[in-house]
């Protein structure tokens, strides 16, 4: 190509330093490097560019370009980073909704996870529907324990699904929940996520593998996050299965601000600084004892409350 050509588009695939991005009004691809330092808010990343972003790209090939600037996010969606504490990793960009895939059972649903899950969601109020995946495996016990969570979620305003990608059972149903909209899947490792994608687009063959033997334990298939365009009028982020989610670029108030029931009976406390644990004239204490809020949700609060203070705590000792 003679003359460099600036075009838009948006990220497909993101790999290391790798960007797949599909061009505007085509169904051209190509590979884009970037160029210059990205930030966000201040914040330090392990990945400037995230799958969803639409981007500015200055093509210097056919195949190749490079990452000019990104243009203006409606939303996204951040985790700390696993491997660099102090580094937040950006997940995907300028979606419609999230859908959080778990299970009871194969492995056991960690506590707390949908809850650090939607911590990570509710900033931009993203829309969620909470996947229980894997009917086909629950005994009696286990369908309480979904309808026990279901009526939790779906009291507080998110949306819930019972489904087996094994047996098809409510495939259709969730294929229904997809279209039209572009949705972030997640999950944690070995909760059927691959599966249930080759059950509603069985053309992808993505790879799946049985829990770990020895601990019982999803193991990691998706590898690094790409974009799907499917048939039926969806389109997908899948993401590689979380094992743990710690948020030590959050402060306490976020947690509070981010917990939704939480923050609407927070308006009423007495104090306007109120932790809702021990503080006197606690609407938000108050309204888990008269069985408003969850007491697990509110426990969940608690945990990940604590963890963040602690983790600001170290964070001013290393500055000393």
């Amino acid at each position: 190509m003679e003359e460099r050509q600036t075009v838009e588009g948006r990220v497909y695939k993101a790999t290391g330093s790798w960007y797949t991005v599909r061009i505007d009004g085509t169904d051209t691809y190509i590979q884009a490097r970037i160029k210059g330092k990205f930030r966000l808010e201040g914040f330090r990343l392990t990945n400037p560019v995230a799958v969803g972003d639409r981007v500015v790209v200055e093509r210097i090939s056919d195949e190749e370009g490079v990452i000019k600037e990104i243009l203006p996010r409606k939303n996204y969606v951040v985790r700390q980073s696993p491997r660099k504490k102090f580094h937040l990793h950006l997940i995907a960009a300028n979606i419609d909704q999230a859908a959080l895939i778990v299970t009871i059972r194969y492995p056991n649903l960690k506590p707390g996870f949908i809850d650090r899950y939607l911590l990570m969601t509710e900033p931009y109020e993203i829309p969620v529907l909470i996947v229980f995946n894997k009917r086909d495996l629950y005994d009696e016990e286990d369908l309480e324990v979904y309808q026990y969570l279901s009526e939790i979620y779906r009291d507080i305003g998110y949306s819930t699904m019972l489904i087996s990608a094994r047996t098809g059972e409510g495939v259709e149903e969730f294929k229904e929940a997809l279209k039209g909209k572009i949705t972030l899947l997640g999950g944690q490792s070995g909760v059927g996520k691959s599966t249930l994608i080759n059950a509603i687009a069985p053309g992808l063959n993505l790879k799946t593998r049985e829990l770990s033997r020895h601990t019982g334990k999803g193991q990691h298939t998706t590898t690094f996050a790409e974009m799907f365009d499917l048939e039926f009028g969806a389109t997908i982020i899948d993401t590689p299965g979380i094992k743990n989610l710690s948020f030590n670029h959050l402060d306490p108030q976020h947690v509070t601000d981010n917990f939704r029931e939480i923050f609407r009976y927070a308006q009423q406390c007495k104090f306007s600084n109120c932790t809702h644990r021990n503080e006197p004239a606690c609407a938000v204490k108050k309204a888990v004892e008269e069985g408003k809020i969850s007491e697990l949700r509110y426990v969940n609060y608690l945990t990940i409350l604590e963890e963040v203070e602690s983790q600001k705590a170290w964070e001013r000792l290393d500055d000393m």
